[in-house]
């Protein structure tokens, strides 16, 4: 978590001790507050110390807890300076990954160039409908989340589309670990990496592979994705960032530049794609 995310939520957290200490029904305790919202007092502490990340239903919960209701839009608003930066899953994934998929979605339809790195899975934009299935089912046993799995295909796929419209590029560069990885069962494996063969050539996509035996400048360290040169999404355990400022950019650039210089691509890409493909038993 960001030194910057930090700030701005402790800045958040002493706000609400403020409307709380502030109350115009008098000043009112920790534990006072945390009866009327019917919380652990703990949560209390949490959220003022900058501890815990509040959601929209607890910013309102304290605001009308503290008779002053119309300090919700100021609170909701800092909530969405944070979640423009550091945007926790717990959050974005109260509806299920459907919704998560039609926000990436928009995100992206603006975009003319996406430039990704992927250490872990094939890419969204090329996986195959039952590859994204068993990624979503992973994801959603490990957050526990409204289980949507075949929305969230349906809205996976259609985002493909964006590969067919004029003016669009996608440079990706994966690890050859990602071809191993037994995410799914064989058979669907070996469909996703014949997808993966079939996209090799295209003019929208330009997919190297960085061998498993390649000299590495760098380690292959989390995948990210930067949109033109505005915004770089970058996932992790508990959340996604979201960094938009000029010289973070320029340093994912860099890094994406040199992953990608131990990358190999065409006819040399299809060779391990089709390796790993040999190696599958069904």
């Amino acid at each position: 978590m960001s030194t910057d995310y930090q700030r701005a939520r402790a800045e958040l957290g002493r706000r609400l001790r403020e409307l709380r200490v502030e109350s115009p029904d008098g000043r009112l305790t920790g534990t006072a507050l945390a009866e009327r919202l019917g919380w652990p007092q703990s949560k209390v502490s949490k959220l003022e110390n900058g501890r815990q990340t509040p959601t929209d239903e607890d910013l309102r919960a304290w605001a009308d807890a503290t008779h002053q209701s119309g300090a919700f839009d100021e609170l909701s608003a800092r909530l969405k300076g944070l979640d423009s930066h550091v945007r926790s899953w717990r959050r974005q994934l109260a509806g299920g990954h459907r919704p998560v998929q039609e926000t990436w979605n928009s995100l992206i339809a603006e975009s003319r160039t996406m430039h990704m790195w992927e250490n872990s899975t094939v890419c969204g934009l090329l996986q195959t409908a039952d590859y994204a299935r068993s990624v979503f089912e992973r994801y959603e046993e490990l957050r526990r989340s409204p289980r949507d799995t075949e929305d969230a295909v349906r809205a996976r796929i259609k985002l493909q589309e964006w590969l067919y419209r004029p003016g669009k590029r996608l440079e990706v560069v994966m690890w050859e670990g990602v071809l191993w990885a037994q995410l799914c069962p064989p058979d669907v494996l070996m469909a996703q990496l014949d997808r993966l063969l079939g996209v090799v050539g295209m003019d929208t996509v330009h997919l190297g592979i960085v061998p498993l035996d390649a000299a590495l400048r760098l380690p292959p360290a989390n995948s990210f994705c930067m949109l033109d040169g505005r915004l770089v999404v970058v996932e992790d355990w508990h959340a996604e960032l979201w960094l938009d400022d000029a010289e973070t950019i320029a340093l994912y650039r860099r890094v994406w530049d040199t992953l990608a210089e131990s990358a190999v691509y065409g006819t040399e890409a299809q060779q391990v794609i089709a390796r790993v493909r040999r190696s599958i038993k069904v």
